[in-house]
């Protein structure tokens, strides 16, 4: 099978190009080769790829600068995933977009699953909720994965890293690291949604939206305090409060995702988030 992986130069699309590619050939597409906004250049790229299968993980997913700038966003996250749902019907192939936790606002308090009501508190959600909604509704054999928390070894090109890099950074820069302890979510590993990725694409359940993150939740403070644990960081660690710590954006203050369909489907194979993290940093530091 020919697989084309959107953003294969970012965190989660380089470890879906190094997991998938042990089994098909993987054709690796970054900025530079596709603009998902330019609908002709999508069909003309794709087209001569010929692709069976296409992951995409393009998006604006800088959210304060989403907040800045809700056209880019929209064109981004919303236009871009539209012109690939159209492409994966006119060249036939299947299309896994990924998406995001936030497009819940957190009022339920407890794990939610894919059926819950969407209402998305900022322009990156509601942006990344019409992607959604264009994938599900244009796409035949269209696929939304939601996702959380993630992090991997390749740094996120758009925030210049992720939580642990930036935990370690502070912490050797830092007297003192202070991180909340009241935004609630399930840190997820890009190797492990990589790998349920790929068993999602053999099994090729119904199309739709699926949630895949590792399994348990915390606070990003209880996060930071693993990872402080586990790299035997010195550096003082102390909790505080969203409250202290004001941002221009709003964000869900709980959005832990339960995996059903991949439960009920019997393709879960996502760790628990403890479990994966210390995988992840023996592996890496």
């Amino acid at each position: 099978m020919k697989v084309a992986i959107i953003g294969a130069n970012g965190q989660l699309g380089s470890d879906l190009s190094e997991v998938f590619s042990q089994k098909h050939e993987v054709i690796r597409l970054t900025h530079t080769d596709i603009d998902i906004v330019n609908a002709q250049q999508v069909l003309s790229v794709l087209g001569s790829v010929k692709p069976d299968i296409v992951l995409n993980t393009a998006a604006a997913h800088n959210v304060p600068k989403c907040e800045a700038d809700p056209m880019n966003a929209y064109l981004v996250n919303g236009v871009g995933s539209l012109n690939l749902a159209k492409a994966s019907n006119e060249l036939d192939f299947m299309l896994v977009h990924y998406s995001t936790d936030y497009v819940f606002d957190g009022a339920k308090a407890k794990p939610y699953i894919e059926e819950d009501k969407t209402n998305p508190l900022n322009v990156y959600a509601a942006t990344k909720l019409a992607g959604e909604g264009f994938i599900c509704n244009y796409s035949e054999r269209g696929y939304v994965i939601r996702v959380s928390g993630i992090y991997g070894k390749v740094p996120c090109r758009a925030k210049g890293g992720n939580f642990i890099t930036t935990m370690v950074r502070l912490a050797k820069e830092k007297p003192e690291v202070r991180v909340v302890n009241d935004e609630i979510l399930t840190p997820t590993s890009t190797i492990d949604i990589a790998v349920n990725s790929q068993i999602l694409t053999e099994r090729e359940p119904n199309p739709g939206v699926y949630h895949m993150t590792n399994e348990g939740e915390c606070s990003w403070y209880e996060f930071a305090h693993e990872i402080f644990a586990l790299l035997r960081l010195k550096t003082p660690l102390y909790e505080t409060t969203t409250s202290r710590m004001p941002s221009q954006v709003k964000r869900p203050m709980y959005s832990v995702l339960e995996n059903g369909l991949l439960k009920k489907e019997g393709i879960n194979q996502m760790p628990h988030w403890r479990d994966s993290l210390a995988a992840f940093l023996k592996l890496n530091y």
